[in-house]
């Protein structure tokens, strides 16, 4: 543990993550966040569909839910997302992901990101990547290499010197 604070203390020594570092990783978490939803969807969406309102007629199974239920569910869905992503920065700075990319997203003091900063990342990263990716571009033209997000709330994604 003492080499995981050792690395964050010291990260003015590591460089500022690229783009290509990023949605690589953001890639790979993604494998693991369609693995939950399926697992969300067989244990918890689809058991509260048939017992309320049966087997699905046709090819649309959202069909059946009333407009609020779809809702509900969809928060679910985000909801477990932004969720992943928290406890994994609060943990330990990084996600899955991020530790294959050998990436850690630290406040820009250095230490862990506080939770303010992860939840606000959580939700202001999403529209950084929705409006054509701009806010990841951003990266490319700013002078500190970080996404308009990291700007917003006072963080940074670093890549960590490989362990020998």
């Amino acid at each position: 543990m003492n080499h995981l604070k050792d690395q964050i203390r010291h990260s003015s020594n590591n460089p500022v993550a690229g783009l290509t570092r990023r949605l690589a990783a953001m890639i790979y978490d993604s494998f693991l966040l369609f693995s939950i939803w399926i697992a969300l969807g067989a244990f918890i969406i689809s058991p509260i569909r048939f017992s309320i309102y049966g087997l699905p007629e046709g090819n649309d199974s959202w069909s059946g839910f009333p407009f609020i239920i779809q809702i509900l569910l969809t928060c679910l869905i985000v909801v477990t997302l932004a969720g992943y992503y928290f406890i994994c920065w609060r943990k330990q700075g990084q996600s899955l992901g991020m530790k294959a990319w050998r990436l850690k997203l630290q406040s820009t003091n250095g230490e862990l990101a506080s939770p303010k900063q992860c939840i606000q990342r959580s939700i202001i990263a999403p529209f950084c990547l929705g409006f054509l990716g701009l806010g990841y571009l951003w990266c490319l033209i700013s002078s500190s290499r970080g996404c308009l997000h990291d700007q917003i709330t006072d963080t940074e994604v670093i890549l960590i010197a490989k362990e020998k």
